[in-house]
């Protein structure tokens, strides 16, 4: 399945938790009255049911605030917010606390720094992967 059609069932399905019919006319109400920029059409919001466009970041955020649902999850869906969770976990369970303040000084070197470190970082990291764990001497 593509994006925009999984987009418009994530919406569908929002749409509908939140006690509206996912109809255009519905969705075109009552988001031009909650939104301040240029209202949109009937036509527009079609697209978005219908899984042929999807709404731009500041229309994206209207509507994840009117049917509460976050909008990284209205865009993207369950998957990638545990993804995250998983990866943000798993990045503070590895990290000791003498790694996070290596990580903190790295983020506070001028880039050209942060880009030297980075590629030793890299080449350590190949050597003891195509080592298998040991260094070569």
């Amino acid at each position: 399945m593509d994006d925009k059609l999984e987009f418009a069932q994530r919406l569908h399905d929002a749409m509908q938790r939140a006690g509206y019919k996912p109809r255009p006319a519905v969705l075109e109400r009552e988001f031009n009255t909650r939104y301040w920029g240029e209202s949109v059409t009937v036509q527009a919001v079609r697209r978005w049911l219908r899984g042929e466009a999807i709404p731009s970041q500041d229309k994206l955020q209207t509507l994840a605030e009117w049917l509460k649902v976050e909008p990284q999850i209205l865009r993207f869906g369950e998957g990638i917010a545990k993804s995250v969770k998983q990866y943000r976990e798993r990045w503070d369970e590895k990290l000791t606390h003498q790694e996070r303040e290596t990580v903190d000084a790295f983020l506070q070197l001028p880039a050209p720094q942060r880009k030297v470190v980075r590629e030793v970082i890299l080449t350590f990291a190949k050597v003891y992967k195509d080592d298998g764990g040991t260094p070569s001497s």
